[in-house]
């Protein structure tokens, strides 16, 4: 629902989803695709064998994703939905530019969030056309 729009445009827009009282979802995610590149002098650590530690990845998943968003009232609980409408889109970018914070840079490839098993959103950050 968007406080910028009128019931009618809200209902048109929104359908069933539309509740100015808010609805639920559990939200499952395949948080975040990892990648080592040469661009960014991210490679496979020849000791560990790893791009990432996981226990590291583990840190960042739970203070950019978990801490915020987790048994959370989106639009109520979230700063960042108080302006921004919380579709399952805008919940990807919510974590992409989170995790984007505390990853390596060039190691985040993609975000995916599953509203339910049908409605699934990848996110791979803002992509810029070269001039």
């Amino acid at each position: 629902r968007s406080n910028a729009l009128s019931d009618e445009d809200n209902a048109k827009l929104f359908g069933k989803c539309n509740n100015r009282h808010g609805h639920g979802h559990n939200y499952r995610g395949h948080a975040a695709t990892l990648q080592s590149s040469l661009l960014f002098f991210l490679q496979i650590d020849p000791v560990s064998g790893m791009v990432l530690n996981l226990t590291d990845l583990k840190e960042y998943m739970q203070e950019a994703i978990m801490e915020p968003l987790d048994h959370k009232n989106l639009d109520k609980d979230v700063p960042y939905f108080a302006e921004v409408v919380s579709t399952t889109e805008n919940v990807a970018v919510f974590i992409w530019e989170n995790l984007k914070k505390l990853l390596p840079m060039g190691t985040l490839y993609k975000v995916k969030v599953y509203e339910t098993d049908q409605n699934v959103v990848v996110y791979k950050g803002e992509e810029t056309i070269p001039e």
